[in-house]
């Protein structure tokens, strides 16, 4: 077997190639873990690796996106900082997961808003938007006004909010398929090119869905401030991702209640629509109030200190989203019910504009990602020198 010496200078070797720094950083480490492989057990980024002896472009972004940034290799690594090889895997990939992000962005020219979509500019552009609204309805003598039959149609027509809403939903959902076309058609000669399979694409779901690498490998939860294990990251990801479905849920059945059943809002508390609304708010606050309090006390190893303001950015937007949400339905019956629906939509069109250059890419390039995963641990491994 290979020295640690000689895989680190192979390492070197690949850093003068196309590799970007970050890229480079994340070859010549996973070089080093390849001839150690304690780690081994601990996710689905070390078997993947396993079956490499060289890492190539593709298979650096594929790997970054399969890392969950759980801590666990930083915390058990012998040669961790301060020692001279100084790995440190979660923030390496995470340095590469935001070149993922900006590279894979469609359009490409604004694959830079990566960079600049931080906490700053979004609550700024929330709070433009909200200000518009509230001026144009100050300007009709709504702003503050009893509330009359129709609900806040009454304040902003049925058609208006589609036509406001509905391009900027499109665009959002077509900036984020093409770029993960791409980057699944980049992976996928690199991840064995066989086909996916429904076997391996539920695999990879309920590897998502349960935010099954974030256990640490040995099922007692990651780490966050220190080394010890916690399962807080995992639960207020859950709270945070259902609670956003089911908020996406109760849009989209109070479209059918409208356009099916001539229906339209408002709903009562006891109506599928108003159920899915409260409880997806209320667990999408929670969720992203826990999610900001893990964020504000990580370690400082872990991940990427400069795409902290787009984590944040992309919290403080959502936590707006469900808070306003929820104060809107509580002011419903008042006078304060247009100007909190001013400010609920300009966050709402706050986050689906920044939607597909904010940190919610990363659900989507690492479920590509665990999904070539599952594709490529079903082949034969023609290294044989371990893993799955």
């Amino acid at each position: 077997m290979q020295t640690l010496e000689a895989l680190t200078r192979d390492a070197r070797a690949l850093a003068c190639g196309e590799l970007t720094a970050p890229e480079a950083e994340v070859a010549r480490q996973m070089q080093i873990c390849n001839g150690c492989r304690y780690c081994e057990g601990f996710c689905a980024v070390f078997p993947a690796m396993t079956r490499r002896l060289e890492f190539g472009k593709a298979d650096i972004h594929y790997m970054a996106n399969l890392c969950h940034n759980c801590g666990a290799c930083l915390h058990a690594c012998q040669y961790a900082p301060p020692h001279d090889f100084a790995i440190n895997v979660p923030k390496a990939m995470a340095q590469v997961r935001g070149q993922t992000y900006a590279d894979y962005a469609w359009p490409p020219a604004l694959g830079s808003l990566y960079q600049r979509n931080g906490l700053t500019l979004s609550v700024a552009l929330a709070f433009g938007l909200a200000l518009f609204l509230a001026l144009t309805m100050l300007r009709q003598g709504t702003l503050w006004s009893t509330p009359v039959a129709g609900g806040f149609y009454a304040v902003f027509p049925h058609n208006l909010m589609v036509s406001l809403f509905a391009p900027i939903f499109v665009f959002a959902v077509l900036a984020l398929a093409l770029g993960v076309r791409r980057f699944w058609r980049d992976v996928t000669p690199a991840t064995s090119g066989a086909d996916l399979t429904p076997p391996a694409a539920a695999e990879a779901a309920h590897a998502a869905l349960r935010l099954k690498y974030l256990d640490g490998g040995h099922g007692e939860g990651c780490h966050n401030e220190d080394d010890a294990w916690t399962h807080a990251r995992r639960r207020y990801h859950h709270l945070t991702f259902y609670g956003f479905m089911l908020c996406f849920a109760a849009t989209s059945v109070a479209t059918l209640y409208h356009y099916v059943l001539d229906w339209p809002a408002p709903y009562d508390l006891t109506t599928l629509p108003k159920l899915l609304g409260v409880i997806g708010g209320v667990s999408l606050a929670v969720g992203t109030a826990g999610l900001w309090r893990l964020n504000l006390r990580r370690h400082p190893d872990h991940g990427d200190a400069a795409q902290k303001p787009m984590d944040r950015g992309f919290i403080a937007l959502l936590f707006l989203v469900s808070v306003t949400g929820l104060l809107l339905w509580l002011l419903g019956a008042t006078a304060a019910m247009p100007l909190m629906l001013a400010v609920h939509l300009g966050a709402v069109m706050a986050l689906f504009l920044t939607l597909p250059y904010s940190k919610f890419a990363h659900g989507v390039f690492r479920t590509a990602a665990l999904l070539r995963f599952a594709v490529e641990k079903r082949e034969p491994n023609r290294l044989g020198l371990g893993g799955e």
